[in-house]
């Protein structure tokens, strides 16, 4: 009899075992996958990661060393090589989480899971009795009418066949200009693929700071990248090795066609519940297919909670890893919480894409009087010395009470400096308390500064 069995290994399953562990329960969890982790660390974060690392160290080498005065032959891609490094990278992590287990006295039910009844949790043929149950299954790419993925043939995949392409095609199709079509598109254009966007909406990574949108966007298509926005998508047909992919433009829906070596399907993710058995349980859900859940992460069963990308929320997995702690505490009797205020994105290209809290069109739409503060890279010593000078800070606060609403970052190390922001916005600070803070110098960190200055009388370096 355990305390708590989770189902699913991914960040918000194995943080949530860890988690109550820690907090002296048994626990067990269930993963079906042959390493723990889940979708981020085997076909999702980590892998492509390593690839976009890779990539980008390869672009600096083709565009960047010479001006810095290193010569040399020019750098070669070893696929199969890369493709190691990849694996090598994604191992370390999942044995990590293994390590963590046996450290945390948490048992790994290996095989996948049903719900028989309230605390009755069935894994192959045997039931394994608790007294909570988190499901924690998170999601898989979504599907899109028209095309069917084949991840084995490599010609027309999702994200992940696209981490694992049997060849660096010549030209790439990415249906769907969302975090995950960017980042894996923008890999294989640094690997020499010629990479077009179709997305149906009339801007990129939809949701983000319209002014991000367009800068981003600019920066994407002088590396190379081509898009065709305000397309639907008909269909995508493989034959003899190649794609042909049909959309129509919204516009004046006029009918196109485009031919290329691959397609990938990055239209976002859908939580993946199948094979619960959650309806026979009675568990209540949303109209898209989530699970309904109250302000505890309780379900509409007693006794069975759910976090991560299968509940409603941004799919994140450092939402899923907060709701995981989150829900353990509730479990053992504290009080878990959530800031979903204060919960970062961030878009692994060159340059990164970060934010935090509201857009500047969100504040306005719910009656905020705001001011904004901006600050160019451009004016940012470390950011030149770099050669990534392109993108601006922009900071949103309230323009009555100075507190900080939001922070948009377009620039290099942009996925480390919106911390700073979501640490002063957990304290409520204002503007002026990020302004009057001394940051080292140089640092691309002083840009955030900058901003915050620029909110109140002014930035210095611009």
């Amino acid at each position: 009899m355990y305390d708590l069995i989770v189902i699913g290994a991914g960040p918000g399953g194995y943080v949530c075992a860890i988690r109550a562990a820690q907090l002296g329960l048994k626990v067990a969890c269930v993963e079906g996958r042959e390493t723990l982790g889940g979708t981020c660390l085997n076909v999702g974060c980590i892998p492509s990661k390593a690839l976009l690392h890779a990539s980008h160290m390869l672009h600096e080498s083709h565009e960047n060393f010479d001006r810095m005065g290193l010569t040399g032959a020019k750098v070669k891609v070893d696929w199969t090589k890369m493709q190691g490094y990849k694996a090598e990278t994604v191992s370390g992590n999942t044995k990590g989480i293994e390590f963590l287990f046996k450290k945390n006295k948490i048992d790994w039910l290996k095989g996948w899971a049903s719900i028989e009844a309230p605390g009755k949790v069935k894994v192959g043929d045997k039931v394994h009795e608790a007294t909570n149950v988190v499901i924690a299954t998170g999601s898989d790419p979504a599907k899109l009418k028209g095309v069917e993925v084949d991840n084995a043939g490599g010609v027309i995949v999702d994200s992940t066949g696209a981490l694992s392409l049997p060849k660096i095609p010549k030209s790439m199709v990415v249906i769907g200009a969302g975090v995950i079509g960017l980042e894996l598109g923008s890999v294989y254009a640094r690997l020499g693929a010629e990479v077009t966007v179709v997305e149906y909406l009339d801007e990129i990574t939809p949701g983000m700071d319209a002014e991000v949108q367009k800068q981003f966007q600019k920066i994407l298509t002088k590396q190379g990248l081509k898009f065709i926005l305000g397309a639907a998508v008909k269909s995508a047909e493989a034959a003899k090795g190649k794609a042909r992919i049909a959309y129509s433009l919204k516009k004046d829906d006029s009918e196109h066609s485009i031919d290329t070596d691959c397609v990938l399907v990055a239209t976002g993710r859908r939580p993946q519940v199948d094979g619960l058995g959650l309806d026979a349980l009675g568990v209540q859900m949303t109209d898209r297919g989530f699970i309904k859940i109250d302000e505890h992460w309780a379900t509409s069963v007693k006794g069975v909670y759910a976090i991560g990308d299968c509940v409603p929320g941004p799919m994140l997995a450092h939402k899923a890893e907060d709701e995981g702690m989150a829900v353990a505490e509730v479990i053992a009797g504290k009080h878990g919480h959530v800031n979903y205020d204060v919960i970062p994105g961030v878009i692994y290209t060159t340059p990164e894409v970060a934010n935090v809290g509201m857009t500047e069109a969100a504040a306005k739409d719910a009656g905020r009087k705001v001011k904004i503060g901006k600050f160019p890279f451009m004016g940012n010593a470390r950011a030149k010395a770099m050669m990534q000078a392109d993108g601006f800070v922009k900071l949103i606060a309230d323009a009555e009470t100075d507190r900080i609403l939001g922070c948009h970052i377009i620039g290099p190390n942009a996925g480390e400096m919106i911390h700073e922001v979501c640490v002063a916005m957990e304290f409520g600070a204002a503007a002026e308390d990020l302004a009057l803070t001394c940051h080292a110098h140089p640092t691309t960190s002083e840009a955030v500064r900058e901003a915050a200055l620029a909110c109140g009388d002014g930035p210095i370096h611009v």
